[in-house]
Formats: structure tokens, C-alpha cells, sequence
């Protein structure tokens, strides 16, 4: 398999950082750079590009502020809000992780994209750690453009134009189950409706195919039929368990990490709880995925025993039942 990653050195300037791939898929080591200063127009340029091309880049020995962390998100674009993010209302683009005995951490511990359930998904995280556990709390990563290049010419040819619906579903938990709480979270099934990715996207800096499914906020395959939707999506899931396929990263105290969400996957380890982990993150907003191909046609994708009664509501031909009453 054709790897996509290299060592590289960004052009000369105010800031001349070294960066040193680690991973055979993705990852590299970012030195010779203090992110507490501006950095200049070519070296930003750079990271961009090696952001794309590693996948996770690593900055470590940076003792950088909030400020600072924000200024370097925006150096890649638009900072944007989670709606269920820890995070304050003076600062509500900064979300600070203060896991510790009594607050443990969310479900983070499922492989997942960040924020696939938004329109349009965040292009890249920024992670920055100011307390850390003596032991656990790592973070692994997988390659989801090694996942697509690993699978057979066959299944790529079958994935070509299939559309996942994705949803927030991790993150209803937090709404109560009294009258309040489902009404809450109705307003932001309003705000965040299900949304329709591609099955199969294209980078948009190196144009390499990527799978952009994930078991955190994918709910199934348009259009085709339950059962072969989920077998599909559990056999792509099981990819990223594939260690080839992965980069895990060993936490330090004020190191950064800045991931590709549009061709990593991630999942954080949550064994050091009760330990304290205390960390900081910027996420940067994105565009709408890039389909590979154009939707598959809905007459392939599921074969009917009898038509569906939703064919024909609008004909008039069909019973009414009580709610339409």
C-alpha cells in the first residue's frame, strides 16, 4: 500500500519547525517551534499541509495559554461552538476536560470523527494537556484513508455512492427524561437534525478517499435494509481495531495535538480515572464532506418483498390509522 506520509521541512521564516513522522499511516512529531508566539504566513502554511498528510501532528514542551490554543486553531480557520461541550459562557469556543474522582469522563472512549452529526464537521482539533495521570490516559488514533486503501478493489467498488445518516445520539443522555428535558432536547433536534454523509469521502487537500463512518454518531446506511446496513457498518467499525491502521499517543504535560478530522478517527482512553487529566481544546470549523462518487441510485440499494406503504400515502389508497385521524 502506497504511503502517503514523508518527512518535511517547512520554509524558513519567523517560525522553522522540524516535523518528524512516528506513525507508518499517520502522525508526526512537530519541534523547533514555540506556539506561544505568532507564527509567520509560511510556516502556518506548512502545518497545513502536514496536518493533511500525517493526520495527528504532536507539539510538545509547549506551556502555551488559552489564548494562546485559540490563536493557533484560528490559524486554520473559523473557531467553532459544541453545543454540549464543558465549556464556559465567557469562552464558549474553549472546552476545558477536568476529569478527576467525581467527574469522570464522557463516553469519549468510542472510536469517533468529531461532530460528524453537524452539516458540516469540524476540519481539525486542537488538544492541549495541562494536567496529566502518572499513568493511562492515552489517546489512540486510526487512519481512515488506510482503512478505505486496505479493503478489497470489490468493497470499494460497493461502497461507491453510499450515504450514512448521522445524529448526536451520544450526547442525548444528557437531557433528563422528565417533560423539560425532552423538551430540550427536541429544540436541538430542531437545531441538529440526522444529517447524510458520504460513505466514501475525498480529502480535500490530498485527495485521497477516505471512510467516514463511526460507531459514535452513525445510525445506518440510507436506504438500504436494516440488517445489511449494520453488518456493513461493524465490518468497517472493525477496521479501525486493525493496530496497523493506528497511532497511539502517550500524553505528556503541555503538549499539543492537533488532528485531521477529515481522515482520523479517535478514541480516548479512559483508564486512568480516578486520576486527575486536565486538558484544553479548540475545534476549527469545517465544510461540508466531499462526496467520492455520486449517490448510489435508492432502486440498488434494497429490494422490497411488497412496496412500502410509504409509496403510496399520497395516492389515497392506503387505510388512514388513528394519527391521521
Amino acid at each position: 500500500m502506497e504511503l502517503a506520509t514523508k518527512e518535511a521541512r517547512p520554509q524558513a521564516g519567523a517560525s522553522n519547525p522540524t516535523i518528524r513522522r512516528v506513525g507508518v499511516f499517520l502522525g508526526a512529531v512537530v519541534t523547533d517551534i514555540d506556539l506561544s508566539r505568532p507564527l509567520d504566513p509560511p510556516a502556518i502554511e506548512a502545518l497545513k499541509q502536514a496536518h493533511a498528510e500525517h493526520g495527528v501532528l504532536v507539539f510538545p514542551d509547549q506551556v502555551i495559554s488559552s489564548e494562546d490554543l485559540k490563536r493557533f486553531g484560528r490559524y486554520f480557520g473559523q473557531l467553532s461552538v459544541h453545543p454540549f461541550s464543558t465549556s464556559t459562557a465567557d469562552a464558549p469556543e474553549l472546552i476545558v476536560y477536568d476529569n478527576k474522582e467525581g467527574n469522570p469522563p464522557a463516553p469519549t472512549d468510542i472510536w469517533h470523527t468529531d461532530e460528524t452529526f453537524r452539516e458540516a464537521p469540524p476540519m481539525g482539533t486542537a488538544l492541549c494537556s495541562k494536567i496529566v495521570p502518572e499513568v493511562g490516559g492515552n489517546t489512540a488514533f486510526a487512519s481512515m484513508t488506510a482503512v478505505y486503501e486496505g479493503l478489497s478493489d470489490r468493497w470499494q467498488r460497493f461502497l461507491s455512492g453510499l450515504e450514512a445518516v448521522h445524529d448526536f445520539k451520544p450526547f442525548r443522555s444528557l437531557f433528563p427524561n422528565d417533560r423539560a428535558g425532552i423538551e430540550k432536547m427536541r429544540k436541538f433536534e430542531d437545531i441538529y437534525p440526522s444529517v447524510t454523509h458520504p460513505v466514501v469521502t475525498v480529502h480535500p487537500i490530498t485527495g485521497r478517499k477516505v471512510i467516514f463512518v463511526n460507531p459514535q454518531f452513525t445510525l445506518h446506511i440510507k436506504g438500504m435494509a436494516e440488517d445489511e446496513s449494520r453488518m456493513i457498518l461493524e465490518m468497517l467499525y472493525r477496521k479501525t481495531l486493525i493496530h496497523e491502521y493506528q497511532y497511539r499517543h502517550r500524553w505528556e504535560a503541555n503538549m499539543l495535538v492537533f488532528w485531521d478530522n477529515r481522515n482520523v478517527q479517535h478514541s480516548a482512553l479512559h483508564d486512568y480515572y480516578p486520576q486527575r487529566r486536565l486538558m484544553e481544546r479548540v475545534t476549527i470549523a469545517g465544510t461540508r464532506p466531499i462526496p467520492a462518487d455520486p449517490p448510489a441510485d435508492e432502486s440498488d440499494l434494497r429490494r422490497y418483498l411488497m412496496p412500502p406503504l410509504s409509496k403510496f400515502r399520497n395516492a389515497g389508497t392506503v387505510q388512514k390509522r388513528q394519527l391521521d385521524l
